[in-house]
């Protein structure tokens, strides 16, 4: 398999991009590396926003530790539900996680709800804790998307833009080679490459504009928890475009839609209208 990945339009060319490493005799995957990562710096990032608010940050820590299991039991799980067909045969394939499979929306609905029975737990502000958390998943998310990079997944359809990406067509699923992609595949030095939208890279990018919008605006929130609705609406709305250009969609049954894109749309609807509504109460009573 070659293991060059290419960016013909900004004359970058990777010749040497691995999945793995091996460490003493085990080869371990980058996808999981940088996933860990972005769970480091998403959890210091918390504590630190909780110790700026005067928070206890130790119960992020412990909260970290419950929210990083079921996010990634819940990942998986989402991935699988829309995706039964490869799992139906096999259903020890759901617990091979080296292969990649996890979708970021069932991680955070896993997040969500875990940081509200920890915060019920502990009599804890649900609203404050969300408005914490959100920075330091956005956070991860940033570093996270950087995974399918790595696994040459999550790529969208064929383009020439400025971003365009070429991948060996050996080192990607077949799967997610659409009709369009194949149309335009290219030989380069006797290697077959498809080039696509790097949306991985288009994800990463505008979470990283989340994140930025989020440290400005935070000590100048009108309430608990609009941090939190302002993540679910930013990430939402970049994902229902970033979604469309996908061509590993989990579809929902029945419907042909994808799945993401359409909670996508609707986060978008419910979080601006509760910062709307939220806001005119808010004006109402200063007045």
């Amino acid at each position: 398999m070659d293991t060059s990945i290419l960016f013909p339009n900004l004359g970058l060319q990777l010749e040497h991009v691995g999945k793995s490493i091996r460490v003493f005799g085990l080869d371990i995957a980058f996808y999981g590396i940088v996933i860990g990562i972005g769970m480091v710096v998403g959890i210091l990032l918390a504590c630190r926003e909780a110790k700026r608010t005067g928070q206890n940050s130790n119960d992020y820590i412990d909260l970290a530790i419950y929210a990083i299991i079921f996010s990634i039991v819940g990942a998986r799980l989402y991935f699988v539900a829309f995706s039964w067909d490869q799992y139906k045969e096999d259903l020890l394939l759901i617990f091979n996680l080296r292969a990649g499979g996890l979708a970021i929306y069932g991680g955070v609905i896993a997040a969500v709800i875990t940081v509200y029975v920890f915060a019920r737990k502990r009599k804890l502000n649900f609203w404050q804790m969300a408005d914490t958390g959100c920075i330091g998943l956005i956070a991860g998310q940033i570093i996270g998307r950087w995974g399918n990079f790595f696994n040459r997944e999550a790529f969208g359809g064929y383009t020439d833009n400025l971003l365009a990406m070429q991948l060996p067509v050996s080192a990607v699923r077949a799967g997610d080679i659409s009709a369009d992609i194949a149309a335009h595949i290219q030989i380069i030095h006797g290697v077959e490459y498809i080039q696509v939208h790097p949306t991985f890279l288009y994800e990463s990018l505008w979470n990283l504009c989340i994140f930025l919008v989020l440290l400005w605006y935070r000590k100048q929130k009108k309430f608990q928890g609009e941090l939190f609705l302002i993540y679910l609406f930013g990430y939402g709305l970049g994902r229902v475009w970033i979604e469309g250009l996908r061509t590993d969609q989990l579809l929902l049954p029945f419907a042909g839609i994808p799945v993401s894109q359409l909670l996508s749309a609707i986060l978008v609807i419910l979080s601006a209208v509760t910062i709307v509504v939220r806001h005119r109460r808010l004006n109402k009573g200063g007045m």
